[in-house]
C-alpha cells in the first residue's frame, strides 16, 4: 500500500542496478562492558606493580615474576642470540689470562733471579773450595803417583809420567827467581804444593807446582790478562825453579838445567799452575824456550826437538785437570 512506505524514498525503478540502503531501525544501545572486545580491552589487575596479592580466584596465586631480558646480538647466520653468556665468558677469559700473565711474568723474573744467584752462588763455592784443596785434599789427589798423558807427546803421541818426588809444602820463600815472584806478588801467596815425575823411560824430569793464592777472581783475572797481553810466561827471566831431590833421577835438576817452561794463571780458582822440565842426565841448557813456543811444528831448538815443552805443558794440564775435578763440577774446563 502506498500509504505504508517512507513518502522520502523513491521506489526502485527498473533502471537501478545498485540497491540503494536501507534505514535501520532505531533499537537500545548495547553495554559496551558486555562486548569481548571491551573485556579484553580492560587492563588486567594482575599486571600492575601496585595490585595485590590475591590468594584463588581468577588471578592466580600470585604476582607475577617479571625479569630483564638479556641483550640480544648476531651470530654469523644473522640470527638472535643472547649476549649475557659471551659476555660473562670473554670477562672471565680476559681475568684468567689476566692472572695466568701476571704469574708467568712474576715466574720468570722471579726464575731467573733464583738462577742468577744459585750460578753465582755455586761460582762462588767452587772458587772457594778450590783455594782450600791444598788442606783438604791428599796430596796423590792432586799429585797423582802416576800421570796419563794421552797425545800428550809430540805428534800425539801418549806421554806416561811417574812421580818420584814430593816437596813438603810451605810458603812462595825463595821458590821463585825474583822476578817471577814479583810478577806473581799482586795474587799473594797462601800456601806452594810441588812434586818432580820422571818419564817412562826416565830421560826427562818435570817439576809442577801449585801456587795457592790470596787474590779474588777479580786479581786473579787481572793477573791472567797481564800474562796473555805482556807474554809473561816466555821471557826466560820469569822460568820456575824446579824441585831437585836427593837420590832420585831429579838429583841434578837445577836451574841450568831448565830447558822449557808453562805458567798458568787460573781464573776459576785462585790458583797459580806451573811446570818447568829438562833432562834427566843433568845436562845444562843454553836456549831454554818456553812450551808454547817449543811445541810448535817448526820448532828446531833442543827442547822442542825432545819434546820437554810437551812435558811440561802436557803435565801441567793434567795437574790442573785434577784440580778442578777436586774442586767440584763448577770448575770444570776442558783442557
Amino acid at each position: 500500500m502506498a500509504g505504508s512506505r517512507d513518502s522520502a524514498t523513491p521506489a526502485e525503478t527498473p533502471s537501478e542496478t545498485t540497491t540503494r540502503l536501507r534505514p535501520v531501525p532505531a533499537g537500545p544501545a548495547p553495554d559496551p562492558a558486555d562486548t569481548p572486545a571491551a573485556a579484553s580491552a580492560a587492563p588486567d589487575p594482575a599486571l600492575s606493580w601496585s595490585a595485590p596479592t590475591v590468594p584463588g580466584g581468577t588471578l592466580g596465586a600470585a604476582r607475577p615474576f617479571v625479569s630483564f631480558g638479556e641483550p640480544e646480538g648476531y651470530d654469523r647466520h644473522a640470527r638472535p642470540r643472547p649476549l649475557g653468556g659471551r659476555l660473562r665468558t670473554h670477562t672471565l677469559a680476559a681475568a684468567v689470562c689476566l692472572v695466568l700473565g701476571a704469574g708467568l711474568v712474576t715466574g720468570a723474573v722471579t726464575g731467573s733471579w733464583l738462577a742468577g744467584d744459585s750460578e753465582d752462588g755455586d761460582a762462588r763455592s767452587a772458587y772457594t773450595a778450590a783455594g782450600d784443596l791444598w788442606h783438604s785434599v791428599p796430596v796423590d789427589r792432586l799429585f797423582p803417583p802416576t800421570v796419563q798423558g794421552q797425545g800428550a807427546g809430540p805428534g800425539g803421541a801418549d806421554r806416561t809420567w811417574v812421580r818420584i818426588a814430593v816437596a813438603p809444602d810451605g810458603n812462595c820463600e825463595n821458590a821463585f827467581d825474583p822476578l817471577l815472584r814479583k810478577a806473581l806478588a799482586p795474587v799473594g801467596c797462601r800456601r806452594l804444593l810441588r812434586a818432580t815425575y820422571t818419564d817412562a823411560t826416565q830421560s826427562h824430569v818435570t817439576t809442577v807446582g801449585l801456587l795457592f793464592a790470596k787474590a779474588d777472581a777479580a786479581a786473579m783475572t787481572s793477573l791472567a790478562d797481564r800474562f796473555e797481553k805482556e807474554g809473561l810466561g816466555r821471557r826466560t827471566d820469569l822460568m820456575p825453579l824446579p824441585y831437585a831431590a836427593e837420590d832420585t833421577a831429579a838429583a841434578g835438576f837445577g836451574t841450568r838445567q831448565r830447558a822449557s817452561w808453562t805458567v798458568s794463571v787460573l781464573t776459576d780458582a785462585p790458583v797459580v799452575v806451573y811446570a818447568v822440565s829438562g833432562w834427566a842426565d843433568g845436562r845444562t841448557v843454553d836456549e831454554p824456550q818456553s812450551a808454547e813456543e817449543a811445541t810448535e811444528p817448526d820448532a828446531t831448538t833442543a827442547p822442542a826437538q825432545a819434546g820437554l815443552g810437551h812435558e811440561a805443558r802436557g803435565l801441567a794440564d793434567r795437574v790442573a785437570r785434577a784440580l778442578r775435578k777436586n774442586a767440584g763440577p763448577a770448575t770444570e774446563r776442558p783442557s
